[in-house]
């Protein structure tokens, strides 16, 4: 049987960020994936790093608007209609977090994460000589409608109130900030502070970085159960066989949940599947990320290519490609953009992002098992928040006082 001083599950960006600041403690650090690395929404995502957008998923006026879309296959916001009570759960969870109280708690928690990870960011990739294409040139929401772009400008006037910088521009002020943009937009939230990176090349390139100082990385292994004794785990198994360890750090994402069941861990969490579509750029790009405000579609340039994003879809771990969701992307892009239509598709793709009830991560030390450290359920700030996650997790492994309190996000925090 393997013994293993740490033991990181799940290979996103948050389990290789800690395994990468373990490994360059000099900690033996080993991280499991049950596929390969950064497969997941890690991968696929629109590589926003976004302290503008640090609002929380539940927030006043959501289910309202979910409502409206909700038989609508094709919206935004869609749940698959199915007899699931752990859905059932969630949702009524939160409904309770789509208010005001809850919304003020979040944005500045979701801000400060976002920031420290923005100043990460370009440490990391300086350091380790990362090619991933890393810019910080702000990032703008755009508006087609009147009621869009005033409900924008409520938004953001509220997210100034946390210290959050925005500009309101009309159409031709978002038009010269951005060629690309279409003449029927009328208005943007322009926020100067975001960045955009390529996420399958940062989390790969930081993968290996991790390797080199140190770290053992098994792709293809997937966690099978655990050994518990006094308060304690002791054993992993998995499909690579079993593994003695003294920590584990829960990264898996989506699937944290179902991971830990035997655990009985409770940790209220639903995948919502999102799309992406990538291709070579066309002429004129965008070159800052957009954000299409009506439509919720991300428009990310990453070096050659261009990446549409969108959708927030809870139909369970179902991977299936719903055209009709792909295409109201595409048409997104082709009305807000001169020009969207990507004449080299390279892929498209759909993937699970972690969702809780109150739309805030699971992270820090359980106190049911005392060797068990969260670092999951970031939704779609997984990318914005990775670095972040990494270091605190990697932290309170070692000991450390962390850089950031976790204490908001403690694990238990739903449990009876």
């Amino acid at each position: 049987m393997a013994q293993d001083d740490v033991v990181i599950i799940g290979g996103g960006i948050i389990g290789v960020s800690t395994a990468y600041f373990l490994a360059r403690s000099g900690v033996p650090v080993t991280l499991i994936e049950k596929g390969e690395i950064g497969a997941g929404s890690s991968s696929g995502n629109a590589g926003f790093i976004c302290p503008g957008h640090s609002t929380p998923i539940p927030a006043p006026g959501v289910l309202t608007q979910g409502l409206k879309w909700l038989l609508d296959a094709a919206s935004p916001f869609y749940i698959k209609p199915r007899l699931d009570k752990d859905l059932v759960s969630w949702l009524w969870r939160f409904q309770s977090f789509c208010n005001q109280k809850s919304f003020d708690t979040a944005v500045p928690l979701l801000r400060d994460w976002q920031r420290a990870s923005l100043a990460l960011f370009p440490q990391l990739i300086e350091q380790e000589k990362l090619d991933c294409h890393f810019a910080q040139k702000g990032s703008m929401i755009l508006y087609k409608t009147e009621k869009g772009f005033a409900e924008g400008q409520h938004e953001a006037a509220i997210l100034q109130r946390f210290g959050l910088a925005m500009s309101v521009l009309n159409g031709d002020e978002a038009r010269e900030l951005e060629t690309a943009v279409h003449p029927d937009v009328i208005g943007g939230i322009y926020s100067p502070e975001d960045a955009h990176i390529a996420p399958d090349l940062f989390v790969r390139g930081l993968a290996q970085a991790a390797q080199a100082y140190g770290a053992t990385i098994l792709t293809q292994t997937e966690v099978m159960g655990f050994e518990v004794e006094n308060g304690r785990i002791t054993t992993l198994n998995t499909t690579n066989g079993s593994r003695e360890i003294k920590e584990v750090v829960l990264a898996a994402g989506a699937w944290s949940t179902a991971v830990t069941r035997d655990l009985n861990l409770h940790i209220p969490m639903q995948p919502a599947k999102g799309y992406s579509i990538t291709g070579r750029q066309p002429a004129p790009s965008p070159q800052m990320p957009l954000y299409l405000g009506e439509a919720r579609v991300a428009v990310t340039p990453m070096g050659p290519n261009l990446r549409l994003a969108g959708t927030l879809e809870l139909a369970g771990f179902d991977f299936s490609i719903n055209r009709r969701r792909v295409q109201a992307i595409q048409d997104a892009a082709n009305a807000y953009l001169v020009s969207a239509n990507m004449p080299e598709p390279v892929e498209i793709w759909s993937g699970m992002r972690p969702c809780t009830p109150d739309g805030l991560p699971y992270v820090g030390r359980s106190r049911q098992y005392d060797n068990l450290i969260a670092a999951t359920g970031h939704a779609m700030l997984g990318l914005s928040m990775g670095p972040i996650t990494g270091q605190v997790a990697a932290e309170l492994v070692l000991g450390k006082r962390p850089s950031l309190d976790p204490a908001p996000f403690h694990v238990e925090r739903f449990s009876a």
